[in-house]
């Protein structure tokens, strides 16, 4: 029996080459390469269009896809408004995180007016039944199909046509034209291609489940995330009940939208003022406490920034951030001794946004700092402040993107006072609320007390 030839394939680009190397000639990413089966080559592909046909741009007319309500607003958010004809929806997660859950909630609230199909690869049709009856849905025009052979599953799709079908999972399902394993990068890349090849040309939205690595990234090739129309990560911590789905790639729709979910024994529920989520609840001010309002998407959230300053113990004080940027923590340092004359060479510096949420924008600076700030000097801020600001290496205080959006979403929960860059300064007054405009760091210090 012939010995079979093996490659080796690229887990970023998907390039393939002959003999194991450390970095990848054709993206140059380091340890990426993967043995696997050499594939013989045949056309597998159909054209979506029989028009070959070269159109001038502006004779072609523009039009909206129609969308799909979930019947979940919190997963139309992080959509753009729903589902959308001939989509591609690739959701990630951790293991358990609820991608199954919240897939199944939704086909059952859109099967009252779509046609859905639910694809499972990892479940059995009688542990999915058995979800079904936990969740007390109503699945009786949910149609269930248990099968991993992607020729077959396609068959199922052609002759039945849903609306709406979900892929549970695409790292399972395998096609006969290739001799590797499912899960492999040449299964994923080629299943994923044919089922959105499929999904373009009879117009099927089709929602595709994804493993993640340990790393926190899908798994299989990166090409995958470029292929389909939308990405979303489901993210949460295990030992915590909330769950947050995040659009990192929208071509329907606006990217970083947030979702907020709450899992129960009867499965996952929206949540309506995700902001009340990452504010503790103290019964007076405490020093270290300050909180900020955060854009994620076009949804302002309210979230509570701690810090804690002590000595140090060791010639080598600590530098820890939780939910925020560990680099950008030791500049705001230096830009509070320099132009604050605030000195915290000899202190550790712990850092805590509340509630698991990860801030990575730069408007949290100032609210940072002047946590930071509160922690050193033992004083708590004043009773409903809220800090938004970017802090320059100059010392001066940046504006920040859609500010009058957040303080308004600020006063509606009832904070009576702003510190916020002069050049968000707005030129109205917001209702209820102290608004304090402050251009350099030294300012924003000085107006704490």
């Amino acid at each position: 029996m012939a010995k079979q030839r093996t490659v080796y394939s690229c887990t970023e680009c998907g390039g393939q080459t002959l003999k194991w190397q450390g970095q990848c000639p054709h993206c140059q990413a380091w340890n990426t390469l993967v043995e696997t089966i050499a594939e013989k080559t045949a056309t597998r592909f159909s054209p979506v269009s029989t028009d070959d046909r070269v159109q001038n741009l502006s004779a072609i007319e523009a039009r909206e896809e129609p969308r799909y309500p979930t019947g979940i607003e919190e997963l139309d958010r992080v959509l753009g408004g729903g589902m959308v004809h001939g989509g591609v929806v690739l959701l990630g997660g951790d293991p358990g995180i609820g991608k199954s859950t919240l897939l199944l909630q939704a086909l059952a609230a859109m099967s009252a007016q779509h046609a859905v199909l639910y694809v499972s690869g990892e479940e059995s049709a009688q542990q999915v039944a058995l979800r079904a009856k936990r969740l007390m849905l109503d699945v009786h025009a949910v149609d269930l199909y248990a099968e991993i052979q992607l020729e077959k599953i396609q068959s199922v799709l052609n002759q039945r046509n849903p609306q709406i079908a979900v892929i549970d999972s695409i790292q399972t399902v395998y096609s006969d034209a290739l001799q590797s394993a499912p899960g492999s990068v040449a299964q994923v890349r080629e299943c994923a291609a044919q089922l959105t090849r499929l999904a373009k040309s009879s117009g099927i939205c089709i929602i595709l489940v994804g493993h993640v690595t340990k790393e926190g990234a899908l798994a299989g090739p990166r090409v995958l995330e470029h292929m389909v129309d939308t990405v979303l990560y489901f993210e949460g911590d295990m030992h915590s009940s909330f769950r947050m789905i995040r659009a990192f790639k929208n071509r329907f729709g606006a990217v970083n939208e947030l979702g907020v979910f709450s899992m129960s024994e009867k499965g996952l529920r929206e949540v309506k003022n995700p902001s009340a989520l990452f504010l503790s609840h103290h019964d007076t001010q405490v020093p270290g406490s300050c909180i900020m309002v955060t854009q994620e998407g076009t949804r302002p959230l309210l979230v509570e920034i701690q810090a804690l300053v002590d000595e140090a113990r060791s010639s080598n004080p600590r530098r820890l951030c939780v939910g925020l940027e560990q680099n950008r923590l030791a500049m705001l340092l230096a830009v509070l001794h320099r132009h604050a004359g605030i000195p915290c060479y000899d202190q550790d510096v712990f850092v805590n946004a509340v509630g698991g949420v990860k801030i990575a924008e730069p408007g949290a600076d100032l609210a940072i700092l002047l946590a930071i700030v509160s922690s050193l000097k033992n004083k708590p801020l004043a009773d409903k402040t809220v800090v938004i600001g970017e802090v320059g290496l100059a010392g001066e205080i940046r504006p920040v993107q859609r500010g009058q959006e957040r303080l308004k979403e600020a006063a509606k929960l009832g904070f009576r006072q702003a510190i916020i860059p002069i050049a968000n300064k707005p030129k109205q007054p917001v209702a209820g609320m102290n608004i304090v405009a402050v251009a350099r760091i030294r300012d924003a210090v000085a107006h704490m007390y």
